[in-house]
């Protein structure tokens, strides 16, 4: 059975504001469901373990999406979402694709997690898809600074300068994501709306501009994966 590790921020602080961040829930559901309903296993992971935060806004009913809807109705994947293992217990080697949702979250942790970078040049390494959405992409940047040039001249997306502006958050993180990756090389496209979906494929690496682009990104790391899995969740609860 083909396995796809899913890593998510622990992250839930923002600066200058009592507002709290995380997980954004829709980039979680909608590809966790993408790999599930394909067939693939799906594994949960985070720096720290256990439940990740999920950002309040995620939750509005003015993001609710009929992937959340599902995973409000199933047991099994909020207690793997409440159970996830911690990044430094796994490695490559027992995956087939990385997966990294978004949420302003992983501005700061991920971005900066040695174990995660290292993970991902594992992955790219070995010719496996690497897949990140909206603000996903910021673990790109710590396996950028483990492997400098990593990104340059690659095509990437991700949560623009225009969606961070119009979300209202720029004066609350700690750089804009997109001058980031800029800034160490990456050919960055976006779609001409924002908040529209945009995907971008460049060998292994798929990224995905922002929540609408979730699924899509899911897909398009499938898509590399070819065949189907058999179906299933690998659960690694007692």
């Amino acid at each position: 059975m083909r396995k796809v590790l899913m890593v998510l921020t622990s992250h839930q602080d923002m600066e200058n504001t009592d507002s709290k961040t995380g997980v954004w829930l829709g980039e979680f559901t909608e590809p966790y469901y993408e790999f599930i309903d394909n067939g693939f296993a799906v594994v949960l992971a985070s720096p720290v373990g256990g439940e990740p935060p999920v950002d309040p806004m995620s939750k509005l009913a003015e993001h609710i999406t009929a992937s959340n809807r599902r995973f409000h109705d199933d047991p099994d994947a909020q207690r793997l979402f409440s159970n996830t293992l911690t990044l430094d217990t796994l490695t490559a080697v027992n995956f087939d694709a990385l997966f990294y949702p978004g949420g302003h979250g992983p501005l700061w942790d991920l971005a900066r997690n040695a174990t995660s970078g290292q993970l991902i040049l594992d992955f790219m390494a070995a010719g496996k898809p690497v897949g990140a959405v909206c603000h996903g992409p910021a673990a790109l940047i710590k396996a950028a600074a483990l492997q400098p040039g990593l990104l340059r001249g690659k095509r990437v997306t991700a949560f623009t300068n225009m969606e961070e502006t119009l979300s209202a958050r720029t004066g609350n993180i700690p750089y804009n994501l997109e001058s980031a990756l800029k800034e160490l090389g990456a050919d960055f496209h976006a779609a001409l709306v924002p908040f529209t979906k945009h995907v971008e494929t460049d060998g292994m690496l798929v990224t995905g501009q922002n929540p609408l682009s979730a699924g899509p990104t899911a897909r398009a790391v499938i898509q590399l994966l070819g065949a189907k899995g058999e179906l299933g969740v690998v659960d690694p609860l007692p």
